[in-house]
């Protein structure tokens, strides 16, 4: 047989895991049922434990698409990630949250948070007491938009928020929370 120094070594032999065969990927299987059995049990033992991860998105009804589409993307730095014009719906973006903007019937009435039940409010995180000083600057005079009150102590402090209606009417509330 020929030297080829080029050649690779060969591989190293499979330790065959502490089973009892030598068959590396029916055992790799037996350890991934063996897990997805413990976690099944971990939750029948723990019910409460939840399987939901994050809020994917949220679906906001708007009577104004274009205005609020418009407010998204100015005032809060949002990106068009998509729309479906037949629906008529514009999803935006800022790479943590996921919005759908959904135009509603022309004849569609106003959320009364006191007197329907739906979304109280959307409420969005900064990263610090200036990020939410220059977002309240950009917010509250776009065109539409109604501050409910400024920026102020939430709870007693430290965390800091506001909130305002969007130019379809939404209630928004921006939040700092050290």
């Amino acid at each position: 047989v020929p030297n080829n120094s080029t050649a690779s070594p060969p591989p190293p032999p499979v330790a065959n895991m502490g089973c009892s065969h030598s068959k590396p990927k029916a055992h790799a299987a037996k350890l991934v049922a063996k897990i997805r059995e413990e976690e099944e049990a971990e939750v029948k033992q723990n019910p409460k434990m939840s399987l939901v991860e994050a809020v994917h998105h949220v679906g906001i009804s708007v009577n104004d698409l274009t205005a609020t589409l418009g407010f998204f993307v100015d005032a809060l730095g949002y990106d068009i990630a998509g729309e479906v014009p037949d629906y008529p719906a514009v999803f935006v973006s800022n790479g943590h949250s996921f919005i759908t903007l959904w135009k509603a019937d022309d004849d569609a009435h106003k959320f009364d948070r006191r007197k329907n039940v739906g979304l109280h409010h959307l409420a969005l995180s900064v990263g610090s007491d200036e990020d939410l000083d220059a977002v309240y600057e950009r917010v509250q005079d776009y065109p539409g938009v109604k501050v409910e009150f400024k920026p102020e102590l939430l709870m007693g402090g430290p965390a800091r928020h506001f909130i305002f209606h969007e130019p379809s009417g939404n209630r928004i509330e921006v939040v700092y929370w050290p």
